[in-house]
């Protein structure tokens, strides 16, 4: 080209600032959401307007630095659209590139300079294309940060429904199939006891049913959850009851009143839990225990302790040790270590089996104030509570015979 500046020239210096818009012009001349995909394939569009940047500013420098200006400003708005969207693979190789032609295109214009005032003009122009990085990472970084909590949100959401399910669904469907078992063998000479086995089984089921449809509002968000808390200390009664009536086990449930007092409501929730999970393994791994027991005792002022036991059922002494061990327990193991306490499940007596979970206690140091006729009064955390001799302790469940 010599030193000829004619229009050839001119217009071949804007080629790289014409094709760069026309670029940009493709991507937002459109709809929104069509404009985001557009804009996740810039890559390779910024990677030949840098190439015909780089070209142009050392094949020809006569063009003027009018164009190359126009040129480095659109570079730099590539760059920044380009590490927004584009994907990383496509980004190693576009961002190079196009940093390469806006800081370079400045040293051909230069003449009679040092190496080390080239360098520093160089560096010069770098700096805007690490602000144009800038500008395009950070609300890609926020974006990745995003879709990580929404994935850590979804995997915890999902364990609690796998919790929620084997806890509860999982403990009326196992109350089921000992009822219809029950009934399959009493139906023909007692119909009575058969009818009394189809209640138990709608009650189980219905109570199944409300267990998933606690889930399911549960997928809703997390006002429609907090609308039904989980069950706590007060319905254990009412699990022990429905035990014992739905099979030949007969169990007992000890429950001071002290116990329920000394146990935050998330401790309380996952006591629940752990009877829950109990007693569902007696029935599914020794149905034929002619007893099981329910005992909380406070051991510590700083602990609570739950104790289930059944005793060895009929030729079922080594159905557990060869049966394949669920997820219930080490859930709940890592539950109760969550909240600070333990738990552990193992053999216990002649061919029985004991689980044992310790949760932290929870008992407030000062009584609490606004209620009528009640003083706010300190109490020292080793004060002994004791129980008149005519209120019991325990909510016994046996069956007077």
């Amino acid at each position: 080209m010599g030193e000829s500046t004619g229009p050839a020239v001119m217009v071949l210096g804007a080629l790289p600032s014409l094709v760069a818009a026309g670029t940009l012009g493709w991507a937002v001349a459109c709809r929104r959401s069509v404009a985001r995909q557009r804009f996740g394939r810039l890559a390779r569009p910024a990677t030949v307007c840098a190439v015909l940047s780089l070209t142009t500013s050392f094949a020809l420098p006569q063009a003027g630095s009018g164009w190359k200006l126009v040129e480095a400003a659109l570079l730099l708005l590539l760059v920044a659209v380009v590490t927004r969207w584009s994907p990383l693979r496509e980004l190693a190789t576009a961002l190079p590139v196009a940093a390469l032609a806006v800081t370079l295109w400045p040293l051909p214009l230069v003449t009679g300079e040092s190496f080390l005032e080239s360098i520093g003009i160089g560096a010069f122009w770098l700096l805007p294309v690490v602000g144009a990085v800038a500008v395009g990472a950070y609300p890609r970084r926020q974006e990745l940060r995003r879709r990580r909590a929404v994935a850590e949100a979804r995997s915890t959401q999902r364990l609690q429904l796998s919790r929620d399910l084997h806890d509860f669904v999982a403990h009326d469907i196992s109350g089921i199939v000992v009822q219809a078992q029950a009934a399959r063998f009493v139906a023909a000479t007692d119909p009575s006891h058969a009818v009394l086995a189809l209640e138990r089984i709608e009650k189980a089921g219905l109570s199944a049913l409300a267990a998933m449809d606690r889930t399911v509002r549960m997928l809703h968000g997390p006002e429609a959850a907090a609308t039904e808390p989980l069950p706590g200390l007060s319905r254990l009664p009412f699990l022990v009851d429905d035990f014992t009536a739905a099979g030949a086990t007969e169990a007992y449930l000890d429950l001071p009143p002290t116990v329920t007092e000394a146990l935050s409501r998330e401790a309380g929730s996952a006591a629940y839990r752990i009877v829950v999970e109990a007693l569902t393994n007696i029935r599914r791994h020794a149905p034929g225990a002619s007893r099981a027991t329910v005992v909380f005792t406070t051991p510590t002022a700083a602990t609570v302790e739950i104790e289930v036991t059944n005793d060895r059922g009929a030729g079922e002494a080594s159905a557990r040790r060869g049966s394949r061990g669920g997820l219930g327990i080490p859930a709940l193991t890592e539950h109760a270590q969550a909240l600070g306490g333990t738990l552990s499940a193992g053999p216990h007596g002649d061919g029985g089996w004991r689980l044992t979970a310790v949760l932290p206690a929870d008992v407030p140091a000062v009584l609490p104030a606004g209620l009528p006729g009640v003083r706010p009064v300190a109490l020292p955390k080793d004060l002994p509570v004791e129980l008149p001799e005519d209120q019991p302790g325990a909510l016994p469940k046996e069956k007077t015979p």
